[in-house]
């Protein structure tokens, strides 16, 4: 039995006071020691290992090197503890215990300070024999990692002919990898392995490395429904999403506001007229790229002096008109707002975005697209089935179709964009190749017409246009005596200082109006008159609604791109007859009146009966706050642009009959002038406009698609041209053909008529509404498919007829004096050209 004395606890108590600083020390450097040690060997043991990255090999085994030196160092400090420790009890002991002979004891006696110098002892055992471990694991990862950092040194180009263009796209960025900072963003260091790694992970051009860790894609749970769009009752959150800072914005934000009660009232009648049907909300970006630094923004210093407007016009109704819709939108109006909204990653724009697309539809014009395409990279062309370009004078398919364009020489300044043509979206309906998108003119009550028409001057005429450009007209001088001797004629010719010289004397010019007292001047005035530009603008259309006429000058040759400067470059062939063809077409008498402006005669003739005719304020429906509401609802319902079915060459001749293909679709109307959809055929396509609507003519000589449906009451539709681009529907309107030829020709299908050869379009983008016919009954030696903008079609002389190889090709659009073309047309609604009867 050990006993023990009070000095020899007085003792015990102070050793162990002695060591306990030394205890919470050693303490801290065990847990400080297993810390370390799950960090710096948790890659060996976990499903993650060291060399999954070639970026950060090197990385990790330099940092293994530096562990190992630190345990080492651990273990020697820890010995050197044991000996401090030591030398502390040997004072202690010749001090505090030696004070009498009777009070000397032996330091082995105190049991619990042994068993502590014991138990640090074997700790820094363990840690000294972890150490040895430790180096030894680090020495075989440092070998694996530098296996690994040679696999990352000689990296091959995979020979995979699913991926041919793997070793060209290697071969490019070896010598241009630093010519944009957005390659280095994404990893790429120069090295073999870190330029497929690229090309295989962020963009798609080679296939995956095997020893690339890839965790296996887990099934994606499916998406949580879509939040529904609402129909919205105030306009107080689109004009914070406009912004400021651009006189532009302003006056789109001041036209919003004008009109706000007339958008709240069609909203309400739609929502009725839909009856709470199902709609998901869109997600919308709308980028107005004329309006951004980058493209020069000529607009907006020009607003307060007379610039053109209808861009803008148009911008700010669009704008409405989907936040009243209750889409989520976000508006920009610079190249940095616009890179900011994409996710486009830091350098020059040759990488794909750094995340998904989060819009559904992006609203943008020509500088926009060009913005696009200069910094999506690769994501542009995955992406570009979400645009809808807001383009005024439009784009036909043969200047869309860039190899097309480019062989037949269709030169544009815009075009080349490989877009379905729907996508372009015009101001007017002159282009039913393109959609129909247009604008806003303020809707009057009865009242309000009623105090109009009392009002009235019947003497009175305003001069279309607010430059003093336009009164630079060549004759004018002839038809404004005519016109002055009638009428008191009025002017709106923005200046700063003095009368612009231009303007005649006799005329009374009011400057550059307020949009309020411009529309007041209307009200009074019988008469606006147009010098023959601008074209195709809102404020003809304006001026009907209240209640003037229209009068304008017909343009003889038609102005085009072949014979006038301004339309030199657009990507369009359209032959303009008038100042404003939507007026004179779509309108018409009483309201508009078009005249040649050189026949005196005539001139003089139409001022008298326009003084004369009494007409009531007119505005189209498809101009109204819910005629745009009603056609912008029903293009983000049925436009899908990323899902189009593409148009398959057709089967060869010499088919089994098991190969044979179904039986058309179409067949004769009852008096058998078209071809119809047959009732009897037993199955429909989900196609938008229902294909119910569909009628097939063929075109007289000369006369475009566009042209022969008008003919018939009709609009073409070029998203029918797939239904009648094939052979069988050449015998249907009893056109034989000896051959028939399948060409990339924006006039086909087509048919020659004297030598019998039929041609089909090869190319569904050149699909065009445009050519002609004179009869039914048409023989064809043979028939042919092409990549022609005026296919289907039959060449008369030749008796030949002509399918279309390329649907980007199908058009309404152009014509040939050689070619009858097949045109599918379509009814429409009342005052609604865009959308079919039961289109909504």
């Amino acid at each position: 039995m050990i006993t023990v004395n009070a000095d020899g606890k007085i003792m015990v108590r102070r050793c162990l006071v002695t060591l306990r600083p030394f205890r919470i020390f050693v303490l801290g450097i065990g847990f400080f020691t297993l810390c370390f040690l799950m960090t710096s060997l948790g890659g060996q043991f976990s499903a993650k290992r060291l060399g999954d990255s070639p970026f950060t090999i090197r990385t990790e085994v330099m940092g293994a090197l530096e562990s190992r030196g630190v345990l080492r160092r651990m273990s020697d400090m820890l010995e050197m503890l044991m000996k401090r420790m030591d030398i502390l009890a040997r004072l202690e002991n010749s001090t505090d215990f030696h004070k009498g002979d009777e009070a000397r004891f032996p330091l082995d006696r105190f049991q619990p300070a042994a068993g502590l110098m014991e138990r640090i002892q074997a700790i820094a055992q363990n840690v000294s024999d972890i150490a040895v471990k430790v180096d030894q694991i680090l020495r075989n990862s440092l070998l694996n990692g530098k296996v690994m950092e040679g696999r990352r040194d000689q990296c091959e180009v995979p020979r995979d002919p699913k991926f041919p263009d793997c070793a060209g796209k290697v071969e490019w960025m070896r010598a241009r990898w630093t010519s944009d900072p957005c390659y280095a963003f994404f990893g790429v260091d120069g090295t073999e392995c870190s330029f497929l790694i690229y090309l295989s992970e962020v963009e798609w051009f080679c296939p995956p490395l095997p020893w690339r860790n890839r965790t296996v894609a887990m099934p994606s749970p499916p998406p949580p429904p879509r939040a529904q769009a609402a129909f919205r009752r105030d306009l107080a959150r689109l004009l914070e999403l406009i912004g400021t800072g651009k006189e532009s914005l302003s006056f789109m934000k001041k036209r919003i506001r004008h009109l706000a009660q007339q958008w709240l009232r069609a909203a309400r009648r739609l929502e009725q007229k839909l009856a709470g049907r199902q709609r998901d909300q869109k997600h919308i970006l709308i980028h107005i790229g004329f309006l951004t630094e980058e493209s020069g923004d000529v607009f907006s210093p020009r607003v307060l002096k007379g610039g053109p407007l209808g861009e803008m016009v148009q911008w700010a109704d669009i704008l409405a008109a989907l936040f009243m819709l209750g889409h989520s939108l976000r508006v920009t109006v610079s190249l940095k707002e616009l890179q900011s909204q994409l996710g486009v990653p830091p350098g020059r724009g040759n990488c794909p975005l750094t995340s998904p697309l989060p819009f559904d539809l992006i609203y943008t014009d020509y500088h926009g697209l060009q913005q696009m395409k200069q910094h999506m990279g690769l994501s542009f062309k995955k992406y570009r089935c979400r645009v809808r370009v807001i383009d005024t004078f439009g784009t036909e398919p043969a200047y869309n179709h860039e190899e097309y364009a480019t062989l037949r020489g269709y030169r544009t300044n815009w075009g080349y964009w490989n877009l379905q043509p729907t996508q372009f979206m015009t101001m007017f309906p002159h282009t039913p190749d393109n959609s129909f998108m247009g604008f806003v003119s303020e809707e009057l009550n009865q009242t309000e017409k009623q105090l109009i028409k009392a009002n009235k001057v019947s003497s009175m005429a305003v001069v279309y246009g607010k430059e003093a450009s336009i009164w630079k007209v060549s004759g004018k001088e002839k038809f404004l005596a005519i016109l002055n001797k009638y009428m008191e004629i009025h002017g709106t010719v923005y200046y700063e200082t003095q009368r612009p010289p231009e303007v005649p004397a006799f005329v009374k010019n009011h400057g550059l109006l307020p949009q309020h007292e411009f529309q007041q001047l209307l009200r009074k005035a019988k008469l606006f008159i147009g010098f023959g530009f601008p074209y195709e603008g809102p404020a003809p259309l304006e001026a009907i609604a209240n209640g003037c006429v229209f009068l304008q000058a017909r343009f003889n040759p038609p102005h085009s791109s072949l014979n006038h400067e301004f339309f030199r470059g657009k990507p369009t062939s359209r032959e303009v007859s008038s100042q404003h063809p939507y007026a004179e077409d779509f309108i018409g008498k009483p309201h508009v009146w078009t005249v040649d402006y050189n026949n005196s005669e005539e001139f003089e003739a139409a001022i008298k009966t326009i003084m004369r005719t009494q007409v009531d304020p007119y505005l189209p429906y498809e101009y109204t706050c819910e005629g745009m509401l009603e056609r912008i609802h029903a293009y983000i319902q049925h436009q899908d642009f990323c899902s189009t079915p593409s148009l398959l060459p057709p089967s060869p001749k010499t088919k089994s009959p098991a190969m044979q293909s179904p039986p058309s679709p179409l067949a004769l109307s009852p008096n058998s002038t078209h071809l119809v959809w047959s009732p009897s055929a037993g199955w429909a396509p989900q196609a938008w406009p229902p294909v119910a609507s569909l009628q097939v003519w063929v075109s007289e000589p000369q006369h475009t698609c566009t042209e022969t449906c008008r003919r018939h009451g009709l609009v073409c539709e070029p998203t029918f041209f797939r239904f009648l681009n094939k052979e069988e529907v050449f015998l249907q309107l009893s056109i034989a053909c000896d051959s028939t030829e399948y060409e990339m020709n924006h006039l086909y299908p087509a048919v020659a008529e004297n030598v019998r050869e039929c041609y089909l379009q090869k190319e569904p983008l050149l699909f065009s509404c445009a050519g002609y016919n004179p009869k039914l009954s048409i023989a064809c030696d043979s028939t042919e498919y092409e990549m022609n903008h005026l296919y289907p079609a039959v060449a008369e002389n030749v008796r030949e007829c002509y399918l279309q190889k390329e649907p980007l090709l199908f058009s309404c659009a152009g014509y040939n004096p050689k070619y009858r073309r097949l045109c599918p047309c379509r009814d429409f609604r009342q005052g609604q050209v865009a959308l079919c009867r039961d289109c909504l």
